[in-house]
């Protein structure tokens, strides 16, 4: 873990190295001012040399002067050190998330996520920073301290550094109390979090049915949580500064007794004892420094450990010779495929089914009996488990999952628009098209027209997930975007079923627009918007229970034609 931390500084070993040499010379100047002390006591003052107190004053005037601006660059470019390394984990961070798979988001909240790459980074790009400046500046002033200390009277220096296990074994003792607290708190916060971003996201759904006492007592639940881990965390600061505390009190008193003793036997100086007071919190603040670090390393610690639990994950691998898969023609053929979530139960069993290039081929059936999961298996979003699915005859394991994915258009039910303007979504389906393109697939999308009549037309913002466009609306920029993209293979997830009846329409024109020439799988609700479907299969309970095309479905009397009538029925009105 050492090792990977360190070479985040590589890319800024120059203000590193920079920040290391203002902190030595800090270091340094700070044992100055002992020294002229001394030096004034035993020497200057008794024998009235007024000139070289003037100089010695002067001079160090000057060296605090320097002091203030090594401090400056310290505290500025030393954060500036922090934030550059917290910007390329994040980095390294965010690349990582878009090359996980779709079961990392299935087990992860976005909010324990965004936790992670905010309040973590930051502690440790504190660490980052303060972490090797406090440990070279107290170290130095440590040994520097030690050694002045001990010139001017070795036994009573001694005795102060023997209480120094003492403060240690006391730290020692605390630290992993404390660090289990604040890891525990961190847990807390990304629990906090996840919450708070799942009932802004559904604030309006919240509206609607007036739910808000309820959100509030979810979100209670996870502040009371947040609030007992950071007791207990402050409850293990607060053993761990009082312990420490006391015993670098004790410094005071051993130093008083001792140095007394000294004096009244003359194995000390009184310019010297003088002198020795004044010097000895030389020693003892960096010792204190070092101590009070370990909170701040606590948390950079916890929070670098929680950063590489996520660099740890096993992102989405191609086969060590996948290929690209070329030229696309749209033959899909699913072979005795089988596909589980978790080892509860199987969602999909032996399916096994053709789909030949540019025919549409309809999914319909409960929910639940896996024709999604099908959808998701196809692009490859999910390692599958058993059986085989092959594009134009090409196993997919054996394709790089980029190239199949660039050969499939997918239009959902749930829409995921960006937080941008209307030709930057659209522009999500071939990043380096041109206007025209965009404008004709907008056309061919129906949702042109409408975009004209806005003020500032394809240049609107459409707000954090579409939410200034009607659900008809959304739907056809996304449709706009798979046109663009202009894939040889099309999946059409419950594309319509969130419409009303006259949106549905207008929006199912535009995919039979879209379905022309292309490999088509649907996965239909309302079954009256699959009825020319090439081959229509009927999943329950993750198998093909019946296929067929429309009418010889309707003539087997089976489940399909039951779905058919009875939504027929509901739709006319007629009693069931």
């Amino acid at each position: 873990m050492l090792k990977r931390f360190l070479a985040y500084y590589k890319p800024h070993l120059r203000i590193f190295l920079l920040d290391m040499g203002a902190s030595l010379l800090v270091a340094l100047i700070g044992i100055v001012y002992p020294i002229v002390t001394r030096t004034m006591l035993n020497d200057l003052i008794p024998n009235k040399n007024y000139r070289m107190i003037v100089i010695f004053g002067l001079t160090l005037l000057a060296l605090y002067g320097v002091k203030m601006l090594l401090n400056y660059y310290i505290q500025y470019k030393g954060h500036v050190m922090g934030v550059g390394m917290q910007a390329d984990m994040r980095r390294d961070m965010f690349r990582k998330l878009e090359s996980l798979p779709y079961r990392f988001y299935d087990d992860h909240e976005t909010g324990k996520i965004m936790s992670r790459m905010t309040n973590d980074l930051m502690d440790i790009s504190e660490l980052a920073h303060h972490g090797p400046e406090n440990l070279l500046i107290s170290g130095i002033s440590i040994i520097i301290s030690f050694c002045y200390l001990a010139s001017i009277n070795i036994w009573l220096t001694l005795i102060i550094f023997v209480a120094v296990p003492f403060l240690l074994v006391i730290a020692l003792l605390l630290r992993t109390k404390m660090r289990d607290a604040f890891t525990r708190s961190r847990q807390a916060v990304a629990v906090i979090n996840a919450s708070l971003e799942s009932s802004i996201s559904g604030i309006r759904v919240t509206k609607a049915f007036t739910n808000a006492d309820k959100e509030e007592e979810k979100f209670e639940e996870g502040n009371k949580s947040f609030v007992d881990a950071r007791t207990d965390a402050y409850k293990a600061m607060g053993q761990f500064h009082s312990g420490t505390a006391f015993v670098t009190d004790i410094f005071n008193v051993i130093i008083l007794i001792a140095g007394g003793l000294f004096l009244y036997a003359g194995k000390i100086q009184l310019g010297d004892y003088s002198a020795f007071v004044v010097s000895v919190n030389l020693f003892i603040s960096p010792v204190m420094t070092l101590i009070n670090f370990m909170e701040q390393y606590q948390n950079g610690v916890t929070g670098f450990e929680r950063f590489l639990e996520i660099m740890d994950e096993e992102p989405e691998k191609d086969a060590p010779d996948a290929v690209e898969i070329g030229e696309v023609k749209g033959s899909i053929r699913l072979e005795n495929l089988s596909y589980s979530y978790n080892e509860e139960k199987e969602v999909l069993r032996n399916v096994t089914m053709d789909i030949p290039a540019g025919k549409t081929f309809a999914l319909v059936g409960p929910s639940g009996g896996g024709k999604t999961t099908i959808c998701h298996l196809i692009p490859h979003f999910y390692d599958i488990e058993q059986g085989t699915i092959k594009i134009d005859g090409q196993d997919i394991h054996s394709l790089t999952r980029e190239s199949i994915r660039r050969n499939i258009g997918i239009v959902q039910q749930d829409i995921y628009l960006f937080n941008a303007t209307i030709r930057e979504n659209i522009l999500y389906g071939r990043l380096d098209a041109t206007e025209e393109e965009v404008i004709e697939a907008a056309k061919r999308a129906n949702i042109h027209d409408y975009i004209m009549t806005l003020p500032d037309g394809y240049n609107t913002e459409i707000g954090e997930r579409g939410v200034r466009l009607s659900g008809g609306q959304k739907q056809r920029l996304s449709i706009a975007r798979v046109f663009l993209k202009d894939p040889p293979i099309l999946i059409l997830d419950e594309a319509t079923s969130a419409l009303d009846n006259t949106t549905e329409i207008l929006i199912q024109q535009s995919l039979d627009e879209l379905c022309k020439g292309r490999t088509t799988l649907v996965v239909a609700h309302r079954l009256s918007t699959i009825k020319n479907a090439d081959e229509i299969a009927v999943i329950a309970d993750g198998q093909i229970v019946e296929q067929g095309d429309h009418e010889t479905l309707l003539s087997k009397g089976g489940i399909y034609a039951d779905l058919y009538k009875l939504q027929f029925r509901a739709n006319t009105g007629e009693q069931i």
